[in-house]
């Protein structure tokens, strides 16, 4: 498995480095969002751990480059941990968002966490499911909204496929985690909040269908005409 690190403090690459050879994984070097881009095109990589605050170009400018070729895993490295900074990050498909300081072996188990769920297959069931103006494609791996396709990223196509899945059931908020992040994940409850949040504005007048279920979770509802 081999990892891009992108930071432009050397000490954090080499740091972060040091744990991910240990872990077995090959290592790849970029001290810059530019960089990093250039490199993402010329050969593929596993997972890529990018930095946000970065000179020439910004982790964000660069997962947006990234993206629009590649939807190989991004995790994002941030000295900031606003609600806004991992909106922006989750909106252009990150699957995880490690604040400053970290701890290096946390950010392996995440690393790890994140490849074993990129490693599982997409759905497979040949079914389709049309709930309101809201159609659900579980074989194309398609959502389309009054007759338009939404550009979900990779963990809002997760969420919404499992909930609709079991909709009409009440999914607490672990169970929404662990099928979606992993039994493993170590985020936390604003991970989901923050992707439902993201979901709610894609699907428009749809967002209905979402039913927060206070102290528990949330429960996709089967019909509300």
């Amino acid at each position: 498995m081999k990892l891009l690190i992108v930071d432009d403090e050397e000490k954090i690459r080499k740091l972060i480095a040091k744990y991910a050879i240990f872990e077995g994984y090959e290592i790849a070097e970029a001290e810059n969002g530019m960089q990093a881009v250039e490199m993402a095109r010329q050969s593929s990589y596993d997972l890529i751990v990018l930095d946000v605050m970065m000179p020439e170009l910004d982790g964000f400018s660069a997962a947006r480059a990234i993206r629009k070729e590649s939807n190989v895993p991004i995790i994002f490295l941030s000295a900031r941990g606003e609600e806004y900074d991992r909106i922006r990050g989750f909106e252009l498909g990150v699957d995880d968002y490690v604040v400053k300081p970290f701890s290096p072996r946390e950010l392996m188990m995440r690393i790890g966490a994140v490849l074993r769920r990129s490693r599982v297959s997409a759905i497979n069931e040949h079914e389709c499911v049309n709930i309101g103006s809201l159609k659900v494609d579980f074989t194309a791996r398609q959502v389309m909204l009054d007759g338009s396709e939404l550009d979900l990223s990779p963990k809002e196509y997760e969420l919404l496929f499992f909930m609709v899945r079991n909709r009409g059931i009440a999914l607490t908020r672990d169970r929404l985690i662990s099928e979606v992040w992993g039994f493993d994940f170590f985020g936390d409850d604003r991970t989901l909040d923050t992707h439902i949040k993201l979901l709610r504005k894609q699907l428009g007048d749809c967002a209905r269908y979402i039913t927060t279920l206070r102290g528990v979770g949330y429960r996709f509802e089967k019909n509300m005409e």
